[in-house]
């Protein structure tokens, strides 16, 4: 109760009966926080803010300017300047210049820079909530309780991994300038996600804000300056939606890293494909809120409520897809409807509000036109008859029911108060319909029987799953989604990949000329040739016979299989003569062997990773078994000797022994966060991977690439050397007497880049692994945006296959596996 209220109801000469009626309402008074300290620092720069650049403050001429609003009053706060090319590349020159320094310093250097901007932003926590709430609309008790505490707890944390990098990361180094976009949902949030982990690993960064909530991104950089950082290491540049391509597509930009709509990383994605750089991207979510009838549904309520109304929905993890069992359904709306009558919709900074102001007008209008749209399909909307305030951008909480699983409401991400709710009847029904959307950021699973929620946790495609709660973030687990949520992580051991590359790598920068994607692995197939090398002879008894004709099949589906259009192609010795043909694989061959890796994928992964282990023994065991013909085979086809194959066919032998011994110690880790209970990282398998292998080392490099994806149970199509295909071929009988399901491994030869082609632009293939030209890695990264699969391509580089520091290596398991975060609060004994 506010002090004004206590004395207003102290004061009345009916003061018992006042005091009652406000417990039985449970109605506040205003607690608003004052905004003194923000207006004295926008009046510090006159309200006018241009780029923060090298920690000074630059006011480039000729600018246009955006004006800052608060979204809850509508008042003008301040004027930000509309940055363009020129800008761009200041920042980035500071950058890279403070690269040369700054990713030289030591981690215990860099340790203590953040672990002084986390006290700094300590020493200004009240003048960064109340800016962010004032810039953004959120409620100032969120961005007070929850938003900057996240931060401080970002920046102490990577101060820690600055401080272990060179045991922890040891064999990785910075990636280099990285180029951070970020939106206007969780504007300090999201930019530490992205700026701690960059500067712990050595990286320094550019960041563009959102156009929307700009101001709290320039105070951050500026309490960093503040806080010892050095100059060029951070810096923060204002503009329009276009600076942000303008960011990502500069030449001296190693890494960019996006937070926002699926849309615009799909544009990102396909704007730096092929250029050499990293990405990684946090998209959209349509998150499901799953509530068993064993779940205590009064918590379950208060559940509802952070899942979707926390930041008035505009969430990307926002619980938005209400799933309740059927036997409950009715009861547990009703309890719902009634929690959201008590709701409290208004100003951003009184305390006593649940929720705040959207972030824009146009955000508001969209709100609008989804709901709209529902009652246009018969849908019934419900919506909280809470009074809103006259002035500002104000939405009241919304349930719509009534819906099918193929309404626009259920299908695509609303970004505000608003839920949908669909009842089903069983537990595989519910991870049916909770998969059944094309993303999978976050989820949360309601239900007192542990056994129950555990495999509803496991089964559900998100990156980050919650046991009765929603929402719950920390610096030491990753958040990041599945599918068209994206790929990478921010936060955990998981997150720091994303600002590393390897020790040993340097960042290629391909020159692709121009050319047209749509005619990218055209190919005509063989024709007949008349050659004196055509005919392959043996000899039987001192007779020259002429062999009998061998023409390797394809195999997937665990069997092997003839080509979808009968054609082949001759391969050929060192010396040109023909040895054997194969299979002139097409679109119908990659479609038919995708279908069996989905069919084998499921089991193998859930199979035990000791069992996977042994299998992968086995293989080894079968491989040295057939040494000397392998290694003849190599002689054969590469003009090495006879010596030379065989060291090949023992580093093959060696690399499945290694591959083989991680398969079961790989599986993720307890995560230390803050929450009261255990944070279970688990390393899933990515699905069904394409792989394109290299020419160089073809038995040694189709075994480096296959064996990491397999052991970490993910089913592959993979495609061999296009030059030297049978050594691949040849490994059929090892698959089949090593007890390899059919489908885990499939292989497709022909012109590599032909079956790239249709692996690539395969919308159930989860990931690409491409090893050949610069144009090729760049049609595979653009075409990946389609179904924003993860890509890991070699931009034309060549690797050493025998070198342990690349041809295997924490880099393969990573590329192999996605973490998802399953959290488990405790609470029954020590924490009521």
């Amino acid at each position: 109760m506010s002090a004004a209220v206590a004395s207003s109801a102290c004061s009345s000469t009916n003061a018992g009966s006042d005091i009652a009626s406000i417990f039985d309402t449970m109605s506040y008074g205003p607690a608003p926080e004052a905004k003194n300290v923000v207006d004295a620092w926008l009046d510090d720069h006159d309200r006018k803010f241009g780029h923060f650049i090298n920690n000074k403050w630059v006011h480039p001429e000729g600018r246009k300017t955006y004006t800052t609003k608060c979204p809850a009053t509508g008042e003008d706060l301040a004027a930000t300047v509309q940055g363009e090319q020129e800008d761009v590349d200041l920042a980035v020159s500071a950058a890279k210049t403070a690269y040369s320094s700054w990713s030289k310093t030591s981690g215990h250097y860099r340790a203590r820079i953040l672990y002084s901007i986390a006290r700094h932003c300590q020493k200004h926590m009240r003048l960064l909530s109340v800016l962010e709430s004032m810039d953004n609309g959120k409620p100032f008790r969120e961005s007070r309780d929850a938003d900057v505490p996240i931060i401080v707890r970002h920046f102490y944390h990577h101060a820690g991994w600055a401080q272990l990098m060179d045991s922890e990361m040891a064999g990785w180094k910075a990636a280099g300038v990285v180029g951070a976009i970020v939106p206007w949902n969780f504007p300090l949030m999201l930019l530490t996600w992205k700026v701690c982990p960059a500067l712990a690993m050595g990286n320094t960064v550019v960041l563009k804000p959102a156009t929307y909530t700009r101001l709290s991104a320039l105070l951050l950089a500026e309490i960093c300056a503040e806080a010892g950082l050095p100059p060029g290491v951070f810096n923060v540049i204002t503009g329009g939606g276009a600076m942000g391509s303008m960011l990502a597509m500069h030449t001296d930009v190693d890494k960019v890293g996006f937070t926002g709509s699926t849309q615009i990383g799909q544009v990102l994605r396909r704007a730096t494909a092929g250029t050499g750089k990293k990405l990684s991207l946090e998209l959209g979510g349509k998150s499901p809120v799953i509530v068993f009838e064993s779940a205590d549904l009064d918590t379950a309520v208060e559940g509802v409520v952070d899942a979707i109304w926390f930041n008035q929905g505009q969430v990307c993890s926002a619980g938005s897809r209400l799933l309740v069992q059927e036997s409950i359904f009715d009861t547990f709306l009703s309890k719902v409807k009634e929690r959201m009558t008590h709701l409290r919709v208004g100003d951003s900074l009184d305390k006593t509000m649940d929720m705040g102001a959207l972030v824009d007008e146009s955000q508001m209008r969209t709100v609008k036109e989804y709901v709209e749209s529902a009652r246009q399909e018969g849908a019934e909307v419900f919506q909280a008859p809470c009074e809103l305030p006259k002035k500002g951008l104000f939405y009241p909480p919304t349930l719509i029911t009534g819906v099918q699983t193929v309404s626009t409401v259920v299908v695509e991400e609303i970004f505000g108060p608003v839920a949908v709710a669909l009842p089903f009847r069983t537990a595989k029904e519910a991870v049916a319909l909770g998969n059944n959307t094309m993303y999978g950021l976050g989820s949360s699973v309601w239900t007192e029987n542990v056994s129950l929620a555990m495999e509803v946790a496991i089964s559900l495609k998100a990156g980050s799953v919650w046991i009765n709660a929603h929402n719950l973030f920390d610096a030491a687990a990753g958040f990041g989604g599945y599918k068209q949520s994206g790929f990478g992580r921010d936060g955990g051991r998981e997150g720091l990949f994303e600002y590393v590359r390897p020790a040993w790598d340097q960042r290629a920068k391909p020159t692709v000329a121009d050319f047209d994607l749509k005619k990218f692995g055209e190919t005509v197939a063989e024709r007949p040739t008349i050659s004196n090398n055509a005919v392959i002879e043996v000899q039987s008894n001192g007779i020259k016979l002429p062999a009998i004709d061998h023409t390797y099949k394809m195999y997937y589906g665990g069997a092997q299989k003839r080509p979808d259009a009968t054609y082949v192609r001759p391969v050929l010795s060192a010396n040109g003569e023909v040895l054997a043909h194969v299979g002139e694989g097409n679109r119908k061959d990659v479609r038919n062997a995708v279908e069996a890796a989905h069919k084998a994928a499921p089991g193998w992964g859930k199979r035990a990773a000791h069992n996977r282990a042994q299998i992968v023994f086995y293989m080894a065991e079968n491989l040295e078994l057939r040494r000397e013909e392998f290694a003849l085979r190599i002689s054969q086809l590469t003009g090495q000797t006879l010596d030379e194959g065989r060291h090949e066919v023992d580093l093959a032998v060696e690399r499945l022994f290694y591959w083989g011994s991680y398969a079961d110690k790989y599986g993720g880790e307890v995560q230390e966060t803050t929450l009261y209970g255990a944070t279970v990282k688990i390393h899933e398998p990515v699905g069904v991977i394409g792989i394109a292998c290299p020419d160089k080392n073809p038995l040694l490099g189709f075994v480096s690439l296959f064996a990491p994806a397999v052991i970490r149970g993910n089913a592959i199509v993979i495609i061999p050397s296009e030059r030297s295909p049978l050594l691949a071929l040849d490994l059929y009988q090892v698959f089949d007497t090593s007890d390899l399901p059919g489908g885990v491994v499939n292989i497709l030869t022909g012109n590599r880049d032909h079956l790239t082609k249709y692996l690539a632009e395969h919308q159930d293939v989860q990931s690409m692994w491409y090893f050949g030209t610069a144009e090729g890695s760049k049609f595979v990264e653009y075409v990946s945006a389609e179904n924003v699969k993860r890509t890991w391509v070699s931009y034309g580089k060549d690797r050493d296959w025998a070198d342990k520091l690349q041809g295997q290596g924490e880099e393969f398991l990573y590329q192999s596996i996605q973490a998802k975060n399953i959290w488990i609060p405790m609470g029954d004994i020590f924490a009521n």
